[in-house]
Order: structure tokens, then C-alpha cells, then sequence
């Protein structure tokens, strides 16, 4: 009786100490179980991807833990594809209710009869699970893993959650599902891969690593022809199908971006930041296809020019209607130790050389002076912090008196000069910020006259932002990269009036107006009107070429990043011929139209001097267009229709018109006193501009005042340092004060 008590309390104590195990297997187990998703849609990325107007994408990244982007819905994986992974991966997965425990039976028995882990029972359902709720790899994790499978199950669909696994299963290089693995090896879609390749898909997410097709391509192998064999068996191949698969390669190919656009992406990343939302996808103004045609066309001129030293260079496309870019292209960096394509060229200022000219004489049109509007190129000394600069044009000819047109169409520099210091440097400089070139932002003292032929510094966006505005009829506003509907291409700055832009567009685009220094058949003279400006910089450091049509605005630049000169490489031949590829392949499937010319202006016939001639009084007819309120300086109406050119005499023109200022000596300037020339023979000309023939001149040369008629007088050079003002007299009243400022003779 005492025996069978104890074996009683015994047995009590044996059910209470497994029931209090029990509830604490339960109540641990309720503990370690999480919450179900209440949907199965990944998270929202931490970066979005970028992708161009038609959606083909332009960023890829691989860090993050969810594949956000590359997902494909069920019913669009081939089906062999979805049987190759059911197969491989959980054959019963359509029968069991998130635990296959025949398979969990089966692997016991097998790891036990090895002595260790060989062989695994996870369902997709929970290797879904593993992917929701990350754990250490712990048969504990296994247990409550089985719990939230069949809590899954209950929850969602078969079809939800063999898709989330499609979409999400991890491969190697950080892939994760179907459509990134089979982009990864093959660089194909899933309705492009043979049926080995799908095999290989399912085969390879059971070792992503060790059966990697790129490190060890024949690895799978086996794994493929058991598959094969299992699907043979669960009716998913025939036999022919079956034999059909040892003639099929695994066509590993490299995969790549379809379109290269690193410096735009990074450029879009800093406008994403400022956005008051964050979206997953991005879809930017550019387009892939121009993309990449622009690349293919940069890179062939690039190595073409390699031989004259010309290793960088950019491209940007726009639509100036929409202030959209379609195309933004860096190449270059090919030279070991030198500067590579991280740097982005589209956005790094250099110097513009002659390509802020149109800007120059677009505000002298609305200043007062028209397309014929007569200015004198002759050779020009002015003042700068070093002493005087003597300019010259690019062919070092100087032309005599010549029309806004033919100065501008020719890029001669010192008419170029002389329309800057007809509307002042002050004001041309703001009318840049107005055109949205935020580096030049220096005092304009800085610059000097300089700035007219591109002693600033500038990036190609901001010069093809500014030729938008030309070709939009004087209107600015910022180019666009983000593509938002609601957005209207309206708006804008006016900066120019759409008289003086449309003449400009009227004169870059005439093969006439550049005949001088380029030839009527240059490179320039496109087939389709097309207003064409180019610019080099000194020594050769820089060339650009800008353009635009009736829809398009295109800027080129080509140089080197680290500074070094190339061997002679102008705007008009280097970049000249890349910017009329590039017009040819917008104009490829397009309806050409002429650019647009005010309906304000009015076209007459005048008298133009002959630039260059030989005779003082030549000058021909010449018919030209003007805005409400202006008209030539001197006219002669033609008499007949048909407008035939003859020399006739010289209409009359007004002087230039010039503000008063001390020309000569400069702030600071240095001059040398030359001891083997007697002491009368040296002499130093103090100059004062914009005075008239009749105006007296009184210098403050130290202390001593020297009246003179005009603006020049011839002073005698001495030793020392000196101080020197002017005052400006006319018809006995002072109309100017100028200086003071000191130099020194040494």
C-alpha cells in the first residue's frame, strides 16, 4: 500500500512537472511569437529608385533588406518556373497548412543516421516567415517559426505568400528574388530564360554562395538534373522536354543598367531631399533612349580628339519649351591618373570664352541698338589691375566698321566690348543672375570687361538654362529634372524681350551673318535653321558649342578637368560637330519647324557698310529686321522689289555711345622709365572715355592741373609715384569728375 502511494505521488509529481513545463513551453512560446504583417507589401524603401520618363531605371541599389522595386506579380512567373521552385523547395506546399511534418519526420531521421544537420524541412511558408520575422538559426527558432507559419497560412492566400517568396528569396551579390536573379545571371526578363536557366533559378537559392553561377558555373549541375527529374515525375516536363535540357546553355551574361546616368541621378538625389514626401519611385525628365545615343556620340568624338589632348567632356539636352532635360552625359577620365567620371562636368564651371556674347547684344537691343546698328572693330587697349590689355578677335583681323549682326554672327570681340560698355557691366551682370548664373558672383570690378568674352566662370547647365530662355523668347526659368505632371511649362522670368531674343536666334542661326571668320559652309551651317554659338577659352582649356532649334536646346562642352590645355581645340572644332550629331538625331522622326521671330518686328532694306572694305564709303543694301521703335541709323529705302545688292555710299552713323571713365593710367599700374631713351622721347597717353570732340579735359596730375581739348593727353613720364584725376568740361559746365588713382614709375 506504502509502495503504491508513492509510486502515486510520484506519478503527481511526474504530470505536475511536465504540466508546469508545459506552461512554460507555452508561455514562452506565446512570448517569443510576433505579430503578423497586415499586409505582405515590403516596407518602403530608404532611397527611391530613379527611373526616366518612360520608366526604365536609373539607380539600382542592392542594401536594401527588402526588394522593393524589381517584383513581379504571381501570375506573371512561367509556370515551370513556379513548379521548379514548389519542387525544389517545398513539394507539399500546396496540401499543408504552413508545416510539412512528414518532411520534418523525414529530416530527423536522416540528420540522426548522420550524426548531424545534413538535410532541412523548412516549408516556403516558413522560410516567408524567416524573411517577416529575422532569427538566429536555433531550434528554438524553428519551433515558433512552425507556430507562425500556420498562423501565416490562416492569414493569407497560397498565391500571396509564394509570391512575396518569388519576389523576396535571397541570392548571391545581395539579389533578392526571381526577376533580380534572373537580371543578375543572364541579364535577360523571366519570359526570356530557357527552362535550364529557370531550373537554375530554383536550384540556386538552396546554397546561394557556394552554387553561385558567376564564381563556379558548373556547381548546379546535379542539383539541375535531379530537379529535373522531380518535375519530370510531378507531370510539370515530358520526357522530351526532359531530353531537351541537356542542349541548353546557362547563358551567364554581366548585368548592366540599360542607361548610364550616374551625375543626373546624384544631381536628383539633392532635389529629392527638399521634397516634403518620399516616394519609392522617382520618374525624372530623362530619356534613356536619347541617353544613351548621346553617350555613343560623346565617347566617339572624345576618342577622336584624344590625339589633341582632349580627354573630358559633357553634353546636356533640353526641351526649352518645358525647361525638361532629356539627356545628361559626362565622359571621359580615360587617362591613368588623371581626373575620372565621378566629377560631373555638366555642373563644374569653367570659363565660357565668346558664349555669353548673345547675351551681351540681346541686352544692347533692348538698350537702344539694332541688328544693323554699326559699331567700329578696331584695335582696343583697355585697363586692367596689370596695366592695359589689348584685345584682339580670334582670327587677330580687325574688320572696321561693322553691323550687330555680322559682329555677333563672327563673335569679333571687340565689338563685343563696346556693346558691354554700351549697357555697362552692372547691369549685364545682373541680367546674367537674372539668367540663372549663380557662380558669377563677384563685384563686376572683378570681372572687368572681360566678362563679355568669358573671363567668368560657368557650368554647362547654367549656359544651357540661359540659351533656353534665347530660344523662349526672352523668358528664364530653371531647367526641370523631375517629372511631375502637374507641373505647367508656363512661367518664367522675362529678362530679354521677345524682340531682341528672337533677332538673336535670327542671327546665330544665318550662315551670312558668321561668313567673315567661319565660311558660309562651316561646320555651323545646319541643315535646319538652328541658332549656333560656340566658345573657347584661353589657351585652348576649354571649348564649347550651344544651340537650339525650335524645340531643342543643346550645350556641349569639351576640355579636360585637371586644367591642362588641349592641342588647339576651338568650339568650332571640337565640340561643333558632336552639337550637329546631336541636332540630327533629335531632327531624326521629328516635324521641323523655323524658330520662332516675333510677329513685332519689320523687316526693311538698308545701307551696311562693307566690313573690311577697301573703300571708306562702301556700303550695300541689305534687308534687316527691327523692333516697334527703332530703325537703322541711316536708311535707303529699297526701290524695287528683289532687293539686289549694290555698293552705294556710306550712310552716316552715330559715334558709339561710351559712359565717361578713366581709361588710362589704371589703379596701381606699373610702368618703367627706360634710361637709355632721352628724358623728351618717353611719354605715357592718359585717356578719358565717352567725351565729344569738343569737351576739355582738365588732369589733376599730382599737383598740377593741365587742361587739354578731347580725352587724350600725351604726358611726360617721370620717376616716382603719382596720382592723377580728370575732370570733364563741356561748353564751360563740368559734366563728370573722375579718379583718383595712382600709379608708379619705376
Amino acid at each position: 500500500m506504502r509502495g503504491r502511494n508513492r509510486w502515486r505521488a510520484g506519478l503527481l509529481l511526474g504530470a505536475a512537472a511536465l504540466g508546469a513545463a508545459a506552461l512554460a513551453l507555452t508561455a514562452a512560446t506565446l512570448a517569443g511569437l510576433r505579430d503578423l504583417p497586415t499586409t505582405l507589401e515590403p516596407p518602403a524603401p530608404s532611397a527611391p529608385r530613379i527611373v526616366d520618363r518612360h520608366g526604365m531605371p536609373l539607380s539600382v541599389s542592392y542594401t536594401e533588406p527588402w526588394n522593393v522595386h524589381d517584383r513581379v506579380a504571381l501570375h506573371e512567373v512561367p509556370p515551370l518556373l513556379r513548379a521548379a521552385f514548389v519542387a525544389a523547395e517545398d513539394k507539399r506546399f500546396f496540401e499543408h497548412d504552413g508545416v510539412d511534418w512528414w518532411a520534418r519526420l523525414a529530416a530527423l531521421a536522416t540528420n540522426v543516421a548522420h550524426g548531424r544537420a545534413v538535410r532541412g524541412a523548412s516549408t516556403i511558408t516558413e522560410q516567408v516567415v524567416r524573411m517577416l520575422h529575422p532569427r538566429p538559426r536555433t531550434l528554438w527558432s524553428r519551433w515558433l517559426e512552425g507556430f507562425e507559419a500556420m498562423r501565416l497560412e490562416r492569414a493569407f492566400s497560397k498565391g500571396e505568400i509564394l509570391e512575396l517568396y518569388l519576389n523576396q528569396v535571397p541570392y548571391a551579390a545581395n539579389r533578392r528574388g526571381v526577376v533580380q536573379a534572373a537580371r543578375y545571371y543572364f541579364n535577360r526578363d523571366l519570359d526570356t530564360l530557357n527552362r535550364k536557366e529557370m531550373l537554375a533559378l530554383a536550384v540556386l537559392v538552396r546554397a546561394p554562395s557556394r552554387l553561385d553561377l558567376v564564381r563556379a558555373p558548373h556547381a548546379s549541375e546535379g542539383a539541375i538534373e535531379r530537379l529535373a527529374d522531380a518535375l519530370v515525375a510531378a507531370g510539370a516536363l515530358d520526357a522530351a522536354e526532359r531530353a531537351a535540357l541537356e542542349a541548353e546553355p546557362l547563358a551567364l551574361e554581366p548585368a548592366e543598367l540599360d542607361v548610364r546616368a550616374p551625375h543626373f541621378v546624384r544631381h536628383v538625389r539633392t532635389q529629392i531631399e527638399a521634397l516634403p514626401y518620399s516616394p519609392r519611385t522617382v520618374r525624372t525628365t530623362l530619356d534613356g533612349s536619347l541617353q544613351r545615343t548621346v553617350q555613343a556620340l560623346l565617347d566617339r568624338r572624345i576618342a577622336a580628339l584624344a590625339a589633341n589632348g582632349v580627354r573630358d567632356g559633357a553634353v546636356l539636352v533640353a526641351d526649352h519649351r518645358t525647361g525638361e532635360v532629356l539627356a545628361w552625359v559626362v565622359a571621359g577620365g580615360g587617362r591613368e591618373g588623371g581626373p575620372v567620371t565621378h566629377i560631373d562636368a555638366v555642373t563644374t564651371p569653367r570659363q565660357p570664352g565668346s558664349a555669353l556674347k548673345p547675351f551681351v547684344y540681346a541686352l544692347a537691343l533692348d538698350s537702344g541698338w539694332t541688328a544693323a546698328h554699326v559699331v567700329e572693330d578696331a584695335p582696343l587697349a583697355e585697363p586692367t589691375a596689370f596695366g592695359l590689355h589689348s584685345y584682339r578677335n580670334y582670327s587677330r583681323r580687325f574688320y572696321g566698321p561693322v553691323t550687330v549682326r555680322d559682329a555677333l554672327g563672327n563673335s569679333l570681340n571687340i565689338p563685343a566690348l563696346k556693346a558691354l560698355q554700351h549697357v555697362g557691366a552692372e547691369r549685364f551682370l545682373d541680367t546674367l543672375h537674372a539668367l540663372g548664373f549663380r557662380g558669377l558672383d563677384e563685384h563686376p570690378d572683378h570681372y572687368g570687361d572681360g566678362i563679355a568674352l568669358g573671363s567668368g566662370a560657368v557650368t554647362l547647365l547654367e549656359l544651357v538654362q540661359a540659351y533656353a530662355a534665347l530660344a523662349n523668347g526672352g523668358v528664364a526659368r530653371p531647367l526641370r529634372t523631375l517629372l511631375d505632371d502637374a507641373a505647367e511649362p508656363g512661367g518664367g522670368e522675362r529678362v530679354f524681350s521677345a524682340e531682341a531674343a528672337s533677332l538673336i536666334g535670327n542671327i546665330l542661326s544665318d550662315p551670312e551673318a558668321r561668313a567673315l571668320e567661319f565660311g558660309r559652309d562651316s561646320v555651323l551651317a545646319f541643315p535646319l535653321q538652328t541658332a549656333v554659338k560656340t566658345g573657347t577659352s584661353s589657351d585652348f582649356r576649354d571649348a564649347w558649342a550651344v544651340g537650339y532649334d525650335y524645340r531643342h536646346v543643346v550645350g556641349v562642352w569639351l576640355g579636360n578637368l585637371d586644367q591642362t590645355p588641349s592641342a588647339g581645340v576651338s568650339g568650332s572644332t571640337g565640340p561643333a560637330l558632336l552639337l550637329r550629331s546631336v541636332f540630327a538625331e533629335l531632327a531624326r522622326t521629328a516635324q521641323t519647324r523655323p524658330l520662332y521671330l516675333s510677329p513685332r518686328l519689320t523687316r526693311r532694306t538698308v545701307c551696311v557698310p562693307v566690313p573690311g572694305a577697301a573703300l571708306e564709303d562702301e556700303c550695300v543694301q541689305r534687308a534687316e529686321w527691327f523692333a516697334p521703335g527703332t530703325g537703322p541709323e541711316a536708311s535707303l529705302q529699297a526701290q524695287a522689289a528683289g532687293g539686289e545688292t549694290r555698293a552705294v555710299g556710306r550712310p552716316a552713323r552715330a559715334q558709339d555711345a561710351h559712359p565717361i571713365r578713366l581709361r588710362r593710367p589704371t589703379e596701381g599700374l606699373l610702368l618703367a622709365y627706360d634710361p637709355r631713351l632721352p628724358p623728351e622721347s618717353q611719354a605715357f597717353e592718359f585717356a578719358v572715355d565717352g567725351v565729344a570732340p569738343g569737351d576739355r579735359v582738365e588732369w589733376h596730375i599730382d599737383d598740377e592741373v593741365i587742361a587739354a581739348e578731347g580725352g587724350r593727353y600725351l604726358w611726360s613720364v617721370e620717376r616716382g609715384e603719382h596720382r592723377v584725376a580728370a575732370t570733364v568740361l563741356r561748353d564751360g559746365t563740368e559734366i563728370a569728375r573722375l579718379g583718383a588713382v595712382r600709379f608708379i614709375v619705376k
